[in-house]
């Protein structure tokens, strides 16, 4: 035998529950007996599952040890088996006590509340709300056809007829450039603190500000000045409407419909799906969509060099602000397209209740989706319900306007043959 040296800080055997509470968790957990690697604390000591169990099973067995040497041998990890009574006293001297030793029956009590909690776990797992496979894979249809329909990269707008920004300023571009550079001042408030009060007032008083210069038309001279971004964006619209036919068709359920149906729903929908997409392109930042370079950032500005007014293009920014506040996963926003475009309540629709089945079975989805994936959206699904309400608005006045256009012939030829047949009369 020989004198023992702990190979240890006193503050790594501290039995104090002080030094319990301050273990630094970084600092490498040694056993206050042995030396090995310690699992944490056991019966009132930091030390290793050997020597836990040996402690345990001593105090249990109320054994009495005898040191074959002079009662101080020193304990290691290689050593520890040849010296039982030194071990077990130095789990004493470290602070074990075997008064947190637990009973059988108080063992077997923890392992069933351990279990009993297991049991209760797997049963809230198990019914907790989930898809089925068919949600799911409707799901999974809906983001392919839009990945499919959607080009992010934008590269098929070089393919357009050149955006053109200069030309006589109408009135109408005058006061978008306004709701422009206002935005700009604002777009701190609206990107860092969307629910502020400050970013509501500066869109409401942007909205009011608006109706106090009046929404009289532009003059005579206006109307009939060259609308220099009329052939850009009437090919980007008739390219998006190209994009949403070919969503509508992998829509499950759309193909299923009479093609009189399937065209009355593209055509009175069409303008609605694109302002949905669009969001995917709009920024808080500057109010702007940007699709790809700097020729293919739009402004409001820019709208209104196509025929557009203020009367349309007001609540359009403010639907598109509103409608990226929502944060939609993109399960969402594909699910909230697909709802708008199968409305059995648009014109011309014969077989109302097989669209509404389509649009009921897409509605439920939506709402088990978000139940289930969007937390803190208790209130979201009505929120996008109202959006599809905002776009009605916005579409009839989209045709209120496009109608106006389509009467002056140097302004029609400029349309797309799509594009005038797809906004070029109710649908009866």
């Amino acid at each position: 035998s020989e004198t023992q040296t702990a190979p240890f800080s006193v503050t790594a055997v501290s039995t104090s529950s002080q030094a319990q509470d301050e273990f630094d968790r970084n600092v490498p957990r040694i056993c206050g007996v042995c030396g090995d690697k310690a699992t944490g604390f056991h019966f009132n000591a930091m030390t290793c599952e050997g020597c836990k169990g040996f402690f345990r099973r001593s105090m249990k067995r109320k054994a009495s040890f005898t040191c074959p040497f002079n009662g101080n041998c020193t304990i290691t990890k290689d050593n520890r088996r040849h010296c039982q009574a030194c071990r077990l006293k130095r789990c004493v001297d470290i602070g074990m006590m075997k008064e947190f030793i637990l009973t059988d029956e108080e063992v077997q009590r923890k392992k069933d509340l351990i279990q009993k909690r297991k049991d209760e776990e797997a049963m809230k797992e198990a019914q907790r709300p989930r898809l089925t496979e068919e949600q799911q894979n409707i799901i999974a249809l809906l983001v392919e056809a839009h990945h499919k329909t959607y080009d992010d990269s934008y590269s098929d707008f070089s393919r357009f007829r050149p955006p053109v920004r200069e030309g006589p300023v109408t009135r109408s571009a005058s006061r978008a450039a306004s709701l422009h550079s206002l935005s700009d001042a604002s777009s701190d408030s609206f990107s860092h603190s969307p629910d502020s009060g400050d970013s509501k007032m500066n869109l409401g008083s942007l909205l009011m500000m608006y109706q106090e210069q009046g929404s009289s038309p532009d003059s005579a001279d206006d109307e009939n000045s060259r609308l220099s971004m009329l052939p850009h964006l009437a090919d980007l619209v008739s390219y998006s409407i190209q994009k949403v036919i070919g969503f509508a068709k992998m829509i499950p359920g759309f193909r299923d419909l009479t093609a009189e149906d399937q065209i009355a729903l593209l055509k009175s929908s069409a303008i609605e799906v694109i302002m949905l997409r669009s969001n995917q392109s709009f920024s808080l930042e500057d109010m702007s969509w940007s699709c790809g370079g700097p020729d293919f950032k739009y402004c409001v500005n820019d709208v209104t060099k196509a025929g557009h007014t203020l009367e349309l293009l007001e609540p359009l920014v403010k639907f598109q602000v509103g409608l990226k506040k929502l944060n939609l996963h993109e399960e969402e926003h594909v699910l909230l397209m697909a709802i708008c475009l199968l409305s059995p309540d648009r014109p011309g629709i014969q077989d109302h209740a097989k669209v509404e089945v389509l649009q009921d079975r897409l509605s439920e989805i939506l709402q088990a989706y978000i139940r289930i994936n969007h937390p803190g959206g208790r209130l979201l699904y009505a929120k996008m319900i109202q959006k599809l309400a905002d776009l009605r608005s916005l579409n009839e006045e989209h045709s209120k306007q496009y109608r106006s256009l389509s009467f002056q012939p140097e302004h029609s030829m400029q349309l797309t043959p799509l594009v005038l047949e797809v906004f070029g009369g109710q649908v009866t």
